[in-house]
């Protein structure tokens, strides 16, 4: 979703696109706020999955 979204918002500011009403970008940054929340909870979920560097450095 994140990537049609973003594909999406590109499009809208090519110089000679249609303006989006304002309901419209509304809608956009809501779906794009969603999607980066979606992506910063899966890049933290893993995160802590990963030792850190000295973590790993201690237990070698």
């Amino acid at each position: 979703m994140g990537q049609e979204l973003l594909e999406y918002a590109r499009d809208a500011k090519v110089p000679g696109a249609k303006a989006l009403s304002a309901s419209e970008y509304r809608w956009l940054a809501c779906r794009l706020a969603e999607a980066l929340a979606d992506a910063l909870r899966v890049a933290d979920s893993r995160g802590q999955r990963i030792p850190d560097q000295e973590e790993a450095a201690e237990d070698a």
